[in-house]
């Protein structure tokens, strides 16, 4: 009698063992669909949070190194052009109804002239982006986090949001909500990046007149 009573309780621990190991199995396969479907696919190759850099007023110039930032955001760094993405964004930056010059090279090794996959030739504003596979996608902060320039939903480099001035982001000539940093690049997309009074009317652009083949 104990030891069938043994038997039943030995089997009634086993059946609690399973359910609860399906249960743990069923919540982690669930987030992980969630997370699959809020992350919108694979990312170039990891965009999206807020670009980490330096708070100091514009002009920002070119830093020394900016390769070493690309790997940072997981961006690949090698001696040439990928061609299985191929396709240009552009950006503008106005502070106080002043442009501010994007410069050339974002993303090159000056010592070896390798580049990022997400990069800039010259100051006209054109983001590159030329990559060796088609399934990643690029974000605005990954730009500032190669330039090491911050950029978040409360402002651009050392520029805060205030009771007077505040950052403003337009995609194609619409009015952007949320953190610019997490802006996607997209063939032909016009990003304008505004910093001034709150009060002002902004006239941004709605798109770019690319040169031919970009």
């Amino acid at each position: 009698m104990q030891l069938q009573e043994a038997k039943a309780r030995r089997a009634r621990r086993l059946i609690t063992g399973a359910a609860i190991a399906v249960v743990v199995l069923a919540v982690a396969a669930g987030a992980v669909v969630i997370a699959s479907l809020q992350g919108g696919g694979s990312v170039g190759p990891t965009g999206g949070a807020a670009a980490a850099g330096r708070r100091d007023l514009p002009p920002w110039s070119l830093p020394a190194n900016t390769s070493d930032a690309a790997k940072a955001v997981g961006l690949r760094v090698g001696p040439m052009e990928g061609t299985a993405a191929h396709f240009h964004s552009h950006l503008d930056i106005s502070v106080n109804g002043q442009p501010i010059a994007v410069p050339a090279n974002i993303g090159v090794d000056p010592a070896s002239g390798q580049m990022s996959e997400l990069h800039t030739h010259d100051e006209r504003g054109v983001l590159h982006v030329e990559a060796p596979t088609a399934d990643g996608r690029y974000t605005l902060g990954q730009v500032f986090t190669e330039w090491q320039v911050r950029l978040d939903a409360e402002g651009i480099g050392g520029l805060d949001n205030s009771n007077t001035d505040s950052l403003r982001a337009y995609v194609d000539g619409k009015r952007f909500q949320g953190d610019p940093a997490t802006i996607q690049l997209t063939a032909h997309r016009q990003i304008s990046l505004v910093y001034g009074p709150r009060d002002a009317t902004d006239d941004p652009a709605a798109s770019y007149a690319f040169e031919q083949g970009e």
